[in-house]
C-alpha cells in the first residue's frame, strides 16, 4: 500500500515549541539552516529512491527559490504550510485566508507551481475553526493534512475521524489526518515527528504495517528538514520539555528514517489522496 510521505519546510526556530522563545522580529537574524538541510532531505530521498510532498512555509519558499525548484523539479510534491507558522487558531478567518493567498502566492512564484495542498502548522486545524476547511475550499485546495485526531498538550481533535474524509458538505476538499494507531482501547500518535525520534523504531513500523493491513489504509508520516540536523542551535530559553522533544535523537533520525523508507512504501500525499477520493465515492 502507498503511504504518504511528507516534510514539513520550517527551520529550527519556527517550531511552534520555541513560539514564546524566539521572537518573529529575529528570524532573519537567526542562522539560516533550512536551506542545507532541505537539500540534505532530498539527497536522503534520492538515496532511498523515494518521492514526498514538502508542505513549505511561504516564508522559507520567498527566500529559497532554489531549494523549491529543485524540489519540483526532483519530481516532489510542493505544498502549502502557510506563511509564517502561525496556528490557525490563534487566526480569524480573514486573516487565514490572508495567509493562505500570501503563502501560495510565495510558493507558485518561486517554484512554478501553485500548490494543491495545505497542511496547517503543528495540525491546528481541529474544533475550535469550523471556518477552516470550508476556506480551504473556497481558496481552491484540493486536500488538506492538517488533523491530528487525538489528544495531546500543543494540538489535537480526538473526535475527528482517523482516515480520510471531506469535511465540507458539497465540497470535492479531502482531509488526510496524520496517522495514528489505536491500542487497548487508547488512540496513540504514530505519524511522525518527535514521537518517531522519541519511540522505539519497532513501534513506528508495527504501526505503520498495523494501519496498512489491519485498517487497510495508507499511513501519513512526516517530519523535518531541522529533524536530521544535530549541529542546529540550542535554545536555552526554552521550556524543558519543549527542548527535550526537539533535540532528543537528532543524531539518529538520518540513519532510523532512512530504514523507515526502505520498510515501507511511500509516495506523494496527492498520490495517496487520490487513491482515497476513490475509496469515498
Amino acid at each position: 500500500m502507498l503511504n504518504a510521505l511528507s516534510v514539513d519546510v520550517e527551520d529550527w526556530f519556527q517550531v511552534g515549541a520555541f513560539e514564546t522563545a524566539i521572537a518573529r522580529g529575529d528570524w532573519d537574524s537567526l542562522p539560516q539552516r533550512v536551506e542545507r538541510n532541505g537539500h540534505a532531505v532530498l539527497d536522503l530521498f534520492e538515496q532511498a529512491g523515494v518521492k514526498g510532498t514538502f508542505f513549505t512555509l511561504g516564508w522559507v519558499a520567498a527566500r529559497y527559490p532554489a531549494l523549491m525548484r529543485r524540489i519540483v523539479d526532483a519530481g516532489h510534491e510542493i505544498a502549502s504550510h502557510g506563511w509564517d507558522h502561525v496556528r490557525v487558531f490563534t487566526m480569524t478567518p480573514s486573516l487565514f485566508q490572508a495567509d493562505l493567498q500570501r503563502a501560495r502566492i510565495a510558493i507558485e512564484d518561486a517554484s512554478g507551481h501553485a500548490p494543491i495542498g495545505y497542511r496547517a502548522p503543528s495540525f491546528s486545524i481541529d474544533k475550535r475553526t469550523p471556518w477552516a476547511h470550508p476556506i480551504l475550499a473556497e481558496e481552491g485546495f484540493a486536500y488538506s493534512s492538517s488533523v491530528a485526531p487525538l489528544r495531546h498538550d500543543h494540538y489535537g481533535w480526538p473526535e475527528a475521524p482517523r482516515f480520510a474524509h471531506r469535511p465540507v458538505a458539497g465540497s470535492t476538499l479531502i482531509e488526510l489526518p496524520v496517522t495514528t494507531v489505536e491500542l487497548a482501547g487508547r488512540r496513540m500518535a504514530a505519524g511522525g515527528g518527535g514521537f518517531f525520534r522519541l519511540l522505539p523504531y519497532r513501534f513506528s513500523s508495527w504501526a505503520i504495517s498495523r494501519v496498512n493491513r489491519t485498517d487497510r489504509r495508507p499511513a501519513v508520516f512526516y517530519f523535518h528538514p531541522w529533524e536530521i540536523d544535530p549541529g542546529q542551535p540550542r535554545v536555552r530559553k526554552a521550556p524543558l520539555r519543549s527542548r527535550v522533544r526537539h533535540y532528543s535523537n537528532l543524531s539518529a533520525m538520518e540513519s532510523k528514517l532512512l530504514k523507515l523508507l526502505h520498510d515501507h512504501r511511500w509516495g506523494r500525499t496527492d498520490a495517496v489522496v487520490a487513491s482515497e477520493r476513490a475509496r469515498l465515492q
